[in-house]
């Protein structure tokens, strides 16, 4: 018994490394069971006896990824305290992400909920711990400043997340990347000239970084 149970385990295991793979490399529709399970060398059978079909599935080899990139990208937003620092920490995970193929990941799901309504859901549910960690580490940065009054953590967040998809969407475009560059370098030279934006008000205290648990389940409120 124990050995079937390890043999199932292994099995799901290489299942959703290929979908992980196959997302990447072939999008959402070329990610049928077929292609899958012939990567990770089982029947295509084993992918509806595991997940229930293709999309659990890729919604699994999607929540392994980002459950390492959110591990990742807490410890790259860790020290950030300056607009500078998160600038050169935002290009990072932009970098990073990009080269790691986590965002085709991302933005082929998003594609797919647009036409599959049944998505949009667990594919949204996906996006707010993301949104969570960008409100928090921006809180951190510039709350109780007179940026954080123009622009609240929150709806930069939105934006970010939003800059994040079109960004990668772009990039498909933009082949040389030499767009998407010249946005980071004006976010560069603006940094440092919103210095005075970002002095925070009399009484308020910098915000302390927030554990990664935290961070998931968002800001405390009150």
């Amino acid at each position: 018994m124990a050995a079937t149970a390890d043999s199932g385990a292994q099995t799901r295991e290489r299942l959703i490394e290929a979908a992980t793979r196959v997302l990447r490399t072939h999008g959402y529709a070329g990610s049928s069971a077929r292609v899958i399970a012939k990567e990770a060398g089982v029947n295509s059978a084993l992918v509806f006896y595991h997940f229930g079909g293709v999309d659990p599935l890729l919604l699994a080899a999607f929540d392994r990824v980002s459950e390492a990139r959110m591990a990742r990208h807490v410890v790259t937003v860790a020290e950030v305290r300056t607009l500078e620092e998160l600038t050169a920490a935002a290009e990072q995970i932009y970098r990073d992400d990009l080269d790691g193929g986590h965002l085709t990941m991302f933005s082929e799901l998003v594609g797919a909920a647009l036409a599959r309504p049944e998505l949009r859901t667990a594919v949204s549910e996906r996006a707010e711990p993301w949104l969570n960690f960008v409100e928090t580490t921006l809180e951190r940065v510039i709350g109780g400043t007179p940026l954080a009054r123009l622009t609240p953590p929150r709806d930069l967040a939105n934006a970010a997340i939003t800059f994040y998809l079109g960004v990668n969407l772009f990039t498909v475009l933009d082949a040389d990347r030499s767009r998407t560059e010249s946005l980071f370098a004006m976010a560069r030279r603006l940094a440092p000239r919103a210095r005075l934006l970002t002095m925070r008000l009399p009484g308020r205290r910098r915000p302390t970084a927030a554990a990664p648990a935290q961070l998931e389940a968002g800001p405390a409120e009150g």
